[in-house]
């Protein structure tokens, strides 16, 4: 399928255009289901999942004009027949992944079988990624943790680190993860963000040295479009490839 790896949303409207470019219709003849799973990990996260479906979210992609708008709620799954929902993410023109907690999201993407079903979905179809749902698509991604995470499946493996940032040295773990491995690179999301200051350019580039695969840095006006494999960016801001 296609994808649209994004760490904001659909915040501006190249990226906006790069979206119905890939859906090939307007947004209003296009049918989605939004995956709030990866918030839930947060304090507070069942009301950031309500503000994201209701649209009243930091940036829009619930609130863009969808023809439908279902909810598939991933831990769900593994307690549900597969007649009962596979056929309706066949069946969706775009799989709207929210952010949160990147480690947990891709554990409950192979838990729940969607790790294994996104290969098979029509090529029309678009995988639309923020934050951490881009994250979770890579084969390998890094993600900060204040506290070590906490779940039934752990990190590949961890680290302490110390970032430097303007207010000073944050110290962090530093988690490498699996992901369901749809595309051939990795995304570091929130690049510069005052919010995330280990996610600096400086301090990015010490979290891709961890993946053995090409590494997109982005900054919430950036997007990563993909079709056929083949990646480009989509930005009106700020973002970074890093090599191995």
């Amino acid at each position: 399928m296609r994808a649209l790896l994004t760490s904001s949303g659909i915040k501006n409207s190249s990226i906006h255009d790069a979206l119905v470019d890939l859906l090939g219709k307007p947004i209003a003849e296009s049918n989605a289901l939004f995956i709030p799973t990866a918030i839930y990990p947060f304090p507070g996260g069942p009301g950031m999942a309500w503000r994201a479906i209701s649209g009243e979210g930091p940036s829009p992609l619930c609130g863009l004009g969808w023809k439908s708008l279902g909810v598939l709620e991933l831990t769900a799954l593994p307690s549900i027949e597969e007649a009962a929902w596979v056929p309706t993410v066949q069946a969706a023109d775009a799989l709207l992944v929210w952010g949160g907690d990147p480690l947990f999201l891709a554990n409950w993407m192979r838990r729940s079988g969607l790790t294994g079903l996104l290969p098979t979905l029509r090529s029309e179809a678009v995988y639309v990624g923020v934050s951490a749902g881009s994250m979770a698509v890579a084969s390998t991604f890094v993600e900060t943790y204040r506290e070590p995470p906490r779940g039934n499946d752990g990190p590949l493996r961890s680290e302490d680190i110390v970032f430097a940032t303007p207010q000073g040295d944050v110290d962090r773990i530093l988690v490498t993860g699996q992901g369901a491995g749809l595309v051939d690179f990795a995304v570091i999301p929130h690049l510069e963000h005052p919010d995330h200051p280990d996610a600096s350019l400086a301090n990015a580039e010490r979290w891709a040295a961890r993946i053995p695969a090409p590494t997109y840095a982005i900054d919430d006006e950036t997007a990563i479009k993909v079709v056929d494999g083949a990646a480009q960016v989509v930005s009106e801001g700020q973002w970074k490839l890093f090599q191995p």
